[in-house]
Parts: structure tokens; C-alpha cells; sequence
């Protein structure tokens, strides 16, 4: 008996024209689309992972290990995917510390630095007292020998105008130190009117013979001070962390293998990673959210920032069946 063929449109695989079902890729063999069909894929789709999501998340809180055990074993519809579920739980966890936490700490550390930039080092008082305090130890380290010992040829009344001749030449003196005390209205006056670099540097501070690393130093505070958002740096700082994650995981991962080389493939101790890292992000996110709404202490945070660790430590026995001893020094 002769058995027609039916081509799938989607993966375009043959097979018995009986078949309410593609057996290559599972899609329905004869669904004409329309409204009600679109609808009900979507919608579908949508529950579907919202009834794996919902079935994952207590086991991922509260049983540790037990998902990437099922996972392994071969359960692999009846949770969500470990890699779906990362990327999940990592979207919003970052989510929330974008527009939690980075965004508030960035503001009011940018406030803080153009305080800090607007505020001078030392009052103009302060620094007057102080430099005649080194005027008169230079002073009297220098004439007091002469008033005592004197200088052949020279008389009380030359002695004096030498006197007043050091004091007036100090005065004039500049220093080679690196210093941020500058005068803030001529070096924006000299940015105002496009000057130089090195103009603005030597008013700032830096001396002619200025090495190398000392240019290089001075590029970056006029840098800085141009810009006067340090919030930039710490809003650089907050977005490699996503990067630096998702770069440990597999690091992780790969550790794992060294301690338990005999437990499975990679990709098994890739699966627990991803659960693990799953449960850090959850954890997390709701340390955040509930931080958000009430007034957490500080020692709660901690506990369960702490309570991480033992977690890990129970995954550890549970998934590869360690004792609690090689759980801990592993």
C-alpha cells in the first residue's frame, strides 16, 4: 500500500500525510493562519513559560540543587531551562539595579564631586597664615646666623635692606608640587577663550620641566574638570559588571569541572551554574525590591547575602552527592 507524503512548511521534512504533526520540528500539519490562531500562539507560548517560570522559582529558592539534578536526569519541560532562566532573572535584576540603585548613587555622586570641585582645598586665609609661618622659619634660618655672627664689610643698616631684599624675593617663589588648589576662575577664563592645553596645565599648576607622567596626570584632571561628572565613572564602572558575570559564569563552571572531573560533562556543571546564578540574581532582585519599599537593616542584607553561600553548599552535596565535609573545602 502506497503511502502519501506531506511536505512541513516549516522545516520542509517529509512525512505520512495521517500525521497531525510535523515528527521533525512538532508543528501542526494543516493550520490555516488566522486572528484567532496568531492569538492563541502567543498567548500560549506566553503561559507556557509562565507556568515553567512559577514551577521553577520556589525549587530555585528553596531547593537548592534540585533543579539542575532534574535537568540532568532528563526533566528538561517540565522546569524552565537553565539558560532561560539566567537570562530571565538577569534582565530584570539589572533592570532593577539601573534604575535602583545606579541612578540614585550616580546623581549624588556627581553632586558630591562638583561640591567638592566648587569647594576650595584650603581657605585663602588659612594658606596666608601658613606661608608666613614658613616665611619666618626660612627667615630667621637665613639671618639669624648673620644678625649674630655678621658679614665682614657689611653694617646693621645693610644687614637690614638684605633682610628686606629675602623677604621680597620670596614672594615671588612658585612651587613644583602637584596640587588641585588652583584658581578656578582663571582656568575657566582660559577654557572660555579656547587657550591652550598646556596654558591651562601651567596655570594649574604644572611646572615647565614637567615629565611624561606628570603631562599625562595634568591631561586627565582638566579632563575631568572640563566634564565635572564624575557620575560617568561610576556609571562605567556599573555597566561592565553585567559583562564581568556573564564572564564568570563559565569560569565557574570550568572550576567545577577541575574539583569534580569524574561528575559528568561540562555541560553538566554548566547547567548548575546557571541555576546557581539564577538563584544569586533572585536573591538579589528582591533584596533590591524590597529595599525599594521598606526600611531593611543592614544586618538582614548581610544575612542573606551570607545565606548565598551555605546555599551553594547544600547544591554542591545534593547535586553531586558529597558529604557535607567535601562540600565545604571544595
Amino acid at each position: 500500500m502506497k503511502t502519501n507524503l506531506e511536505t512541513c512548511k516549516n522545516c520542509e521534512n517529509q512525512f505520512d500525510e495521517t500525521f497531525k504533526f510535523c515528527p521533525h520540528c512538532g508543528q501542526q500539519t494543516k493550520e490555516d493562519l488566522t486572528v484567532g490562531v496568531l492569538f492563541y500562539n502567543t498567548i500560549s507560548n506566553y503561559f507556557s513559560f509562565d507556568a515553567r517560570f512559577f514551577k521553577s522559582f520556589l525549587p530555585l529558592l528553596f531547593n537548592p540543587g534540585y533543579l539542575a539534578k532534574k535537568f540532568i536526569e532528563g526533566k528538561r519541560l517540565m522546569y524552565l531551562h537553565p539558560a532561560q532562566l539566567y537570562l530571565f532573572v538577569s534582565v530584570v535584576f539589572f533592570f532593577l539595579l539601573s534604575t535602583v540603585v545606579v541612578r540614585d548613587q550616580v546623581q549624588s555622586f556627581d553632586t558630591s564631586m562638583k561640591k567638592t570641585l566648587e569647594t576650595p582645598l584650603i581657605s585663602d586665609s588659612t594658606k596666608a597664615k601658613a606661608q608666613q609661618v614658613l616665611d619666618s622659619i626660612e627667615f630667621d634660618s637665613v639671618l639669624q646666623p648673620l644678625k649674630e655672627k655678621g658679614i665682614p664689610g657689611l653694617k646693621a643698616s645693610e644687614v637690614k635692606v638684605l633682610d628686606s631684599l629675602i623677604k621680597a624675593s620670596s614672594k615671588k617663589k612658585t612651587t613644583n608640587t602637584l596640587t588641585f588648589d588652583f584658581d578656578q576662575k582663571k582656568v575657566d577664563s582660559l577654557i572660555a577663550i579656547n587657550a591652550s592645553d598646556v596654558a591651562v596645565y601651567k596655570e594649574m599648576g604644572m611646572s615647565d620641566d614637567a615629565g611624561y607622567i606628570t603631562r599625562k596626570f595634568y591631561m586627565q584632571v582638566l579632563k575631568f574638570y572640563k566634564q565635572r561628572n564624575g557620575g560617568q565613572l561610576l556609571q562605567a564602572v556599573y555597566d561592565t559588571i553585567p559583562i564581568s558575570l556573564f564572564v564568570l559564569l563559565p569560569i565557574f563552571a570550568f572550576i567545577l569541572k577541575l574539583l569534580f572531573y569524574r561528575r559528568g560533562h561540562y555541560a553538566h556543571h554548566l547547567v548548575f551554574s546557571f541555576y546557581f546564578f539564577s538563584f544569586l540574581f533572585t536573591v538579589f532582585s528582591l533584596i533590591l525590591i524590597a529595599n525599594n519599599f521598606f526600611e531593611i537593616s543592614a544586618w538582614i542584607d548581610w544575612l542573606l547575602v551570607v545565606s548565598t553561600f551555605f546555599y551553594l553548599l547544600v547544591a554542591i552535596k545534593r547535586f553531586y552527592n558529597h558529604g557535607w565535609f567535601l562540600s565545604f573545602i571544595t
